[in-house]
């Protein structure tokens, strides 16, 4: 496993907030300058949320490519922020997130995270949920397969950890797995070790993030605020253990959604993350994956 981050935790760097939760941070950042950061920290990999960048264009493509060579990171194309394929309702952005797995290809990623829905677009059945989202992961996944491409979706606010499983039986395709957020399915009220446990097989890409009760309305976002790891409810610990034993290989990508009012910096919560997960994964060293 390897030491990684998500663009995301610089959402508010590209300009993006959550309103009524944060605020403008008042700078910005360019991918050039979070690429160098994150190999500055000592990270070998980076999940790139495309909605940030200028993918469509050529000529970013091919600069981006060049530095990501050139840095030696390891890339996870990150598609769908932030209601995706509207849960399989949205032929427009199936269109779209076949495009990217062409940039995807370009750039040198071999995964591509990608975004079914969110809570604004899933149906209020899961019957109907799962029917309209299965068949448009059906369609996408063809093009991935062609491509080689592994196409990772992500546990995002809309999917229990069993409706997660149900979909990755029902396509059974190497070209499907999941996204492994380690915080979201604590918003929906599962235990995030069971969730690993019952998707462990499935992982793909991740994202390692921790969260903590702060205020409000549990129903809410705002009340999970995101924390550095080892600073709240998520046993990141125990998440790594499995994932060390189901053999995944992948990028361990800190993300940092909403920030905890108390911390003051992004780029100090991430820097102390990957402090935290380079400490974790030192300790894994000594085990052996059992067989399974």
């Amino acid at each position: 496993m390897k030491l990684a981050i998500d663009s995301y935790c610089y959402h508010r760097y590209f300009g993006e907030y959550y309103d009524g939760l944060q605020q403008d941070v008042g700078e910005r950042r360019t991918i050039w300058q979070v690429l160098a950061r994150v190999q500055r920290l000592g990270c070998v990999g980076i999940s790139l949320e495309s909605c940030y960048l200028p993918a469509e264009e050529p000529d970013f493509r091919d600069a981006l490519r060049a530095d990501l060579q050139h840095r030696g990171l390891e890339l996870v194309w990150a598609w769908g922020h932030p209601n995706g394929l509207r849960s399989g309702a949205d032929r427009q952005a199936e269109a779209d997130l076949v495009r990217h797995i062409s940039f995807a290809k370009e750039l040198g990623a071999r995964v591509m995270r990608i975004v079914g829905g969110s809570w604004r677009t899933k149906p209020p059945r899961w019957s109907a949920h799962r029917k309209q989202l299965a068949a448009a992961l059906r369609r996408v996944v063809r093009p991935a397969e062609r491509m080689g491409i592994i196409l990772a979706l992500e546990n995002h606010l809309d999917v229990t950890a069993d409706q997660m499983r149900e979909l990755m039986l029902m396509i059974d395709s190497p070209y499907l797995g999941v996204c492994l957020d380690t915080a979201n399915n604590l918003r929906l009220y599962e235990y995030p070790v069971e969730v690993t446990e019952k998707l462990a097989t499935w992982v793909r890409a991740t994202h390692i993030k921790d969260v903590t009760a702060y205020q409000g309305d549990p129903r809410t976002f705002g009340f999970w605020p995101s924390v550095p790891l080892g600073e709240g409810a998520v046993e990141i610990p125990k998440i790594l253990e499995i994932l060390h034993q189901a053999h995944y290989q992948g990028l361990l990508a800190v993300e940092i959604d909403f920030l905890h009012p108390r911390y003051k910096s992004e780029d100090r919560a991430v820097a102390q993350s990957v402090r935290y997960l380079r400490e974790q994964l030192a300790r894994l060293t000594t085990q052996k994956p059992r067989d399974t």
